[in-house]
């Protein structure tokens, strides 16, 4: 395609340079009605025919910010691209009575959480005095966890102190994300309550 400046032209724009000239926008703003240059002079072929995301999608899926514990609500806009559904496109949601449509420059940017192909995806795990991450399967990170958190509540567990019954253990504690909702936290506190943790907080409150 030729350009002429900055002002990409489509093929729809005759080839000639009396043509290029006619369509450069300070040509169209100097002998135009629009002299300032904010109006039709600085619309090119390529500008017509932008479209937003939102309007390409197949569907909109309601949801909630991932970041922090304000919760705004979010509309995830999904397209079908390669037989695959892809987000192409997340906005505040107008309807959530907490943001009214309003996102922080975080969430306004959690396209990118989603979209962008960096993410890691897999669990990661650093040996004991290693120098690199190892990929690991989820049920063998989780299978890690369990027998780590078993056993450091059996080696410290306090039945009594001070001759009262505390049943408690001090050896853990747990700080809970703000990121999850609520129904999440709900369970991490009754789990870590069932094993005993008194030491139990939440980013949200920090």
């Amino acid at each position: 395609m030729p350009f002429a400046g900055y002002v990409r032209f489509d093929r729809t724009v005759p080839s000639q340079p009396r043509g290029w000239i006619e369509n450069w926008p300070v040509f169209r703003q100097v002998t135009g009605r629009d002299r300032l240059g904010r109006g039709d002079a600085v619309r090119s072929p390529h500008t017509e025919a932008a479209a937003p995301r939102t309007q390409s999608a197949d569907r909109v899926v309601s949801s909630v910010c991932p970041y922090c514990a304000v919760g705004c609500g979010q509309r995830v806009y999904v397209s079908t691209v390669d037989g695959l559904d892809t987000v192409t496109q997340i906005e505040g949601d107008p309807d959530s009575p907490v943001s009214r449509g309003r996102l922080c420059p975080k969430g306004a940017a959690s396209k990118q959480l989603v979209t962008q192909p960096g993410r890691v995806t897999t669990v990661l795990y650093r040996r004991p005095h290693g120098t690199a991450w190892e990929p690991m399967s989820l049920d063998t990170a989780m299978d890690m966890i369990t027998d780590r958190v078993l056993a450091t509540r059996k080696a410290t567990w306090q039945e009594t102190a001070d001759g009262k019954r505390v049943a408690r253990t001090l050896g853990f504690a747990s700080l809970g994300g703000a990121t999850l909702d609520n129904e999440e936290n709900y369970l991490i506190k009754k789990l870590w309550t069932a094993l005993g943790a008194i030491q139990i907080e939440n980013q949200a409150r920090i």
